[in-house]
């Protein structure tokens, strides 16, 4: 990204933090605000994400919850709901995670971001290398799975049902993913 352009997405995010209410989440993507609600049951997916590389990586690993990750292509600035930064890489100057040191991205989406998710940010995490990207979608009670990054796609595209184990031993991260504590919406 251009200076320029890393400038207006800071500026996108000062203007973003103002305005988000309290109870939404709120992200920039292809230049345009996003905002969507955060319910109990959305968190409880994630968490039961964390506690399970909490315990494979231990609890100092570096694990992001909403917090900002930008991402190739123009004024990407995406909060993923949860994602997995290498061991031992460090933050930019600004304290941001640089998109090359993350492993692993997982998204809960609800109906407000679901053409986001599936959309614009799998193609900005494929291109930015992310190499393992999972979309839990409680509507339909599919996990997505997404490995194999090449270009703006993801080679490889898996759909589990939640329950099924999500086997993630082949990738950089090493373990499997249990979803029996995923919920439907």
């Amino acid at each position: 990204m251009a200076d320029n352009d890393e400038q207006s997405l800071d500026d996108m995010f000062r203007l973003l933090y103002e305005i988000v209410p309290e109870g939404y989440k709120g992200e920039i993507v292809g230049g345009a605000i996003h905002m969507s609600p955060q319910r109990r049951m959305h968190w409880a997916g994630i968490r039961v994400v964390l506690r399970q590389l909490e315990d494979h990586f231990g609890p100092d690993s570096s694990i992001e919850c909403d917090v900002r990750l930008d991402l190739p292509g123009y004024r990407n600035g995406f909060v993923p709901d949860l994602y997995k930064v290498a061991d031992g890489a460090e933050p930019d100057v600004k304290d941001n995670w640089h998109y090359q040191d993350v492993e692993f991205v997982f998204e809960v989406i609800s109906r407000e971001t679901a053409d986001s998710d599936y959309g614009r940010k799998k193609a900005a995490y494929a291109s930015g290398g992310i190499p393992v990207y999972v979309i839990a979608d409680p509507y339909t009670g599919l996990c997505h799975v997404y490995t194999s990054p090449q270009g703006s796609e993801y080679r490889n595209a898996v759909a589990l049902k939640f329950g099924d184990p999500i086997d993630l031993t082949g990738t950089v991260l090493g373990l499997t993913l249990a979803t029996d504590r995923f919920r439907r919406e």
